[in-house]
């Protein structure tokens, strides 16, 4: 099987710093692989946020994750900082991608990349929507490549 290769847009307008806790760290004593995600998840909450949405309010549909890829590049440990960068890409008709790109903050080793394959989706009709216009707006203002 071909190993997956993500590739990162040139510049990531959005980041934030995560932690790693005891709790991250699994019996190989370095991060733990689901665990990176559950971190990644944190930080797209953080990512609609600072566009002032939340995951279930974004001009009035939700999200769903419908995939994720991810490649993990080195360990990290426990008490270091991770900082985790966003962008919005791949457009289509009812979704994009959210990449993101995971380094230790004091060395700057590459931890991880990955995407996150969402779609916008109405929990009251339990229906997946297209994206909003405004959205791809406001993330083609702020998160521009």
């Amino acid at each position: 099987m071909p190993r997956i290769q993500i590739e990162l847009p040139e510049s990531f307008a959005f980041s934030t710093e995560l932690p790693i806790y005891i709790g991250h760290i699994n019996y190989g004593h370095h991060l733990d692989n689901a665990q990176l995600l559950s971190l990644v998840s944190e930080a797209r909450v953080r990512f609609f946020k600072s566009l002032d949405y939340s995951e279930l309010n974004v001009e009035g549909l939700g999200i769903v994750v419908a995939d994720v890829a991810a490649q993990y590049r080195s360990e990290a440990f426990h008490g270091e900082t991770l900082v985790i960068a966003m962008a919005a890409n791949d457009f289509n008709k009812y979704g994009c991608d959210l990449v993101w790109h995971i380094s230790d903050k004091a060395s700057g080793r590459e931890v991880g990349r990955g995407k996150h394959g969402i779609v916008f989706f109405d929990y009251a009709t339990r229906k997946v929507c297209s994206i909003p216009p405004a959205f791809v707006a406001k993330v083609g203002v702020k998160f521009a490549k």
